[in-house]
């Protein structure tokens, strides 16, 4: 029987800390931006196998976790309000701003939506003397609804 999602998790999260690395290191050992490879070690996107293999042999892990790696995700989450701090600002976020993102990209580029599968995300830190800032792009592909 093949590892689950949540256990290949918890195994990747266990190695990454004792082995004392980030997810920088670990993308750069997969040859992947560090947001896909997190994501993929979360359990929502996957790895193809010379991916999965090195990101499992760069932690010592075993074929299972490279096999999980390699699985197709079902893409699903908790459809309560989230209570993690730093999840939450972002649930907080797209409810303040949502339907602004909308109108503005509605009237940019028209009837349509933006693609979370072309689609690329990276996060940066910004130095600032009044404290540090995180600089979040979204960077996805506009899809317009057709007429038929």
């Amino acid at each position: 029987m093949s590892l689950s999602k949540s256990a290949m998790t918890t195994t990747i999260l266990e190695a990454k800390e004792n082995r004392g690395t980030t997810w920088a290191a670990i993308a750069e050992a997969t040859g992947l931006h560090e947001v896909y490879v997190t994501s993929a070690c979360y359990g929502m996107n996957h790895l193809e196998a010379d991916q999965a293999e090195k990101l499992a042999g760069f932690l010592g892990l075993g074929p299972d976790i490279a096999q999980a790696l390699q699985a197709f995700p079902h893409k699903h989450w908790d459809k309560t309000i989230p209570t993690d701090p730093v999840i939450y600002r972002f649930y907080e976020a797209i409810n303040v701003y949502g339907d602004t993102m909308k109108a503005l990209i509605h009237e940019k580029f028209g009837d349509g939506i933006m693609s979370a599968i072309d689609f690329t995300m990276d996060i940066d830190k910004v130095e600032d003397p009044k404290g540090d800032r995180v600089k979040i792009t979204w960077n996805g592909k506009f899809l317009p609804y057709k007429s038929w």
